[in-house]
């Protein structure tokens, strides 16, 4: 009798594709959509708990759960929770409550989860492509907006012509290895010689290319300031964080693992990538008046940050990325939250002139988002500044001291930008009576954030331990 295969690793992706499932036929039959969110919520949770039980290989080494794996579906499951938390009152206001929205965020987490569990090329290519398809049309999600069609349109062009680099950096990588899987891959360029093949070198720059898109960094960040602004508020929030983590994922196990003896030539392309990303998108952000569109250059510079791990290299140096991009995930969406609150009535939240005197007419909000303010800038006690902090240790150790003195100036910079939205919260006279449209779902969505950010400041040892202990499972 032939055995079933072993689909205890593979259990979470399980799960949410059958409650994905659910949620497209449920459609049809609830009314209340609301009913479709918490249900999201209650099967994300389950599927939480179903990663920390999950471990091991499947298919045959194609899909393995090991630490690594499992702290990225970490991530991704938390975005999501957060995302359709504060997803349900937005959409009643834009009238575009759908029930195939939330079916299509738990789409995208299965094709973020199968991306971090990749040990082969061809199932890091499908999860990429079933992520990247669903937030294709979840940014296109407002039927009747102009700008979030235009934001899906540019999204899929660009995100279709980055497919294609990463398909050509597979076929070089295949014809010159003979396999799609990402250990044999780096057995063979030991066993044939190949680390100074220059078809090689240019699959490493399209592999760099692929994930560069997806990451949002310079020059590949072109999309993320419209697709950022248009998309729809939680959609946003959830890109900015679940897809750019996937990236870094499916980045690090290809680089780390397929091709740590090109790590030299790799080295230094992302490190000019990380120094493009941070200034570019810190200079950027200066010249904003659009929180949406700052905060999308904001994000292209906290990918430029976050890489500075991946060249440290080493257990410590993906460590600090891993718990880096955590951090970021909390103070961004909490960010965006509060953005989203202040679309009420005819007031969109997006025009930074619209956050004047804030603290005056809504103290605890602009106390919150002065929270999530510092801590994109770096400002201790935050996260933000012990995610920073870990991240140049682990660069500084590794040996890349030019790198994070360009990353501290930048993070300099970067306080302009963010102070300033604290300076028309706090010292700006209200031109108007700020309407906010809360719910239970964005009250709970900006404690936990805040909880997070300040706690995870104060307290950084667990988070640092835990990332430390995924990065170990990752073998390097």
């Amino acid at each position: 009798m032939p055995q079933l295969p072993n689909v205890w690793p593979i259990l979470p992706e399980v799960l949410l594709t059958a409650f994905a499932l659910l949620m497209v036929m449920l459609d049809l039959l609830l009314r209340r959509k609301e009913t479709l969110a918490f249900l999201t919520v209650v099967g994300a949770s389950v599927v939480l708990y179903a990663v920390l039980r999950s471990s091991g290989e499947a298919f045959g080494g194609m899909v393995v759960a090991d630490g690594y794996a499992l702290f990225f579906k970490l991530v991704f499951l938390l975005s999501l929770i957060l995302s359709v938390l504060i997803s349900v009152r937005y959409l009643s206001i834009e009238r575009a409550h759908y029930g195939e929205y939330y079916g299509l965020m738990l789409f995208a987490t299965v094709g973020m989860m199968f991306m971090a569990s990749a040990q082969d090329l061809i199932v890091l290519y499908l999860g990429l492509e079933l992520m990247a398809l669903s937030t294709y049309v979840l940014a296109g999600f407002l039927r009747h907006s102009v700008r979030s069609g235009e934001a899906a349109m540019k999204y899929f062009l660009l995100g279709a012509f980055a497919s294609a680099f990463l398909l050509l950096g597979m076929a070089l990588t295949y014809g010159l290895s003979g396999s799609t899987d990402i250990r044999a891959i780096a057995s063979s360029i030991a066993e044939q010689g190949l680390a100074g093949n220059s078809l090689l070198s240019l699959a490493v720059l399209l592999y760099a290319v692929a994930f560069g898109f997806k990451i949002a960094a310079v020059p590949f960040h072109m999309w993320a300031p419209d697709v950022y602004e248009g998309a729809p508020t939680p959609v946003t929030a959830f890109m900015s964080v679940g897809p750019k983590a996937a990236g870094f994922a499916a980045l690090g196990r290809v680089f780390l693992v397929a091709f740590p003896a090109l790590g030299l030539q790799w080295g230094w392309l992302l490190a000019a990538l990380a120094v493009l990303s941070m200034v570019v998108g810190n200079v950027l952000a200066i010249a904003q008046d659009n929180i949406k569109r700052m905060l999308a250059y904001s994000s292209i510079a906290h990918a430029g940050y976050a890489l500075l791990g991946v060249i440290a290299g080493g257990q410590e140096g993906i460590a600090s990325t891993m718990n880096y991009l955590l951090i970021y995930g909390f103070m961004n969406i909490g960010a965006f939250t509060v953005v989203l609150l202040l679309r009420a009535g005819q007031q969109m939240g997006e025009d930074i002139s619209e956050y004047q005197g804030l603290a005056k007419t809504r103290p605890l909000l602009a106390a919150l988002m002065l929270v999530f303010m510092f801590s994109l800038t770096g400002i201790p006690p935050t996260a933000g500044f012990m995610g920073k902090l870990y991240v140049f240790m682990a660069a500084l150790k590794a040996g890349y001291t030019w790198l994070v003195v360009v990353a501290v100036l930048m993070s300099v910079v970067s306080a302009y930008f963010y102070l300033r939205v604290v300076m028309y919260m706090y010292m700006r006279p209200a031109e108007l009576l700020h309407q906010v449209a809360s719910s239970a779902g964005t009250g709970l969505t900006l404690a936990l954030s805040a909880a997070f950010v300040l706690l995870a400041g104060v307290l950084p040892s667990g988070l640092i331990s835990l990332a430390r202990w995924a990065a170990a499972g990752f073998g390097l």
